[in-house]
């Protein structure tokens, strides 16, 4: 005896609605971020152009893959939690184009972030892969819904003559 498909559907349905469901698995633990950072983050993703986010805090949030070959580190082999902006100048060892040390509160991104103004600057940065490059660095503050201010964003790129 053949059961018709739609009794056969309902059927199955019973025995799942009586069968007790499983737990469902408890969330990773993930920081709490802003919407627009992790909006942010994903429009970096799609950028050609490197990218670097820094949240309000001044620490390193998020650079994409245009940026790990100028920087020489793919981003998931960098600590970004524990990298704030001020120290990106010595970790980059940052110079202006004629070798003289650049402090990390005169980066754009630092400007971007304190003075809560875009910046521009053409500097050299040795890569973690000890390259030295010179690079063209524009900067900005980002701002949240009511005026929160959540980051800055840094776009750069190689420089030629």
């Amino acid at each position: 005896m053949s059961i018709p498909l739609a009794a056969r559907a309902g059927l199955y349905l019973r025995i799942l609605a009586a069968e007790p469901k499983a737990a469902a698995p408890e969330p990773a633990s993930v920081p709490s971020q802003d919407i627009e950072l992790i909006l942010l983050r994903q429009w970096a993703s799609y950028m050609a152009l490197p990218v670097f986010i820094t949240a309000n805090d001044g620490v390193l949030f998020y650079y994409n893959e245009a940026a790990e070959v100028l920087l020489g580190r793919r981003y998931d082999e960098t600590a970004v939690d524990e990298m704030p902006v001020a120290i990106l100048a010595d970790t980059f060892e940052t110079t202006d184009e004629q070798g003289a040390p650049i402090p990390s509160a005169e980066l754009p991104i630092a400007i971007a972030l304190r003075g809560r103004r875009p910046a521009h600057r053409r500097l050299r940065i040795r890569g973690l892969d000890s390259v030295w490059r010179t690079i063209e660095v524009t900067a900005f503050p980002v701002d949240g819904a009511g005026g929160r201010q959540l980051g800055a964003v840094a776009l750069f790129w190689e420089a030629h003559r």
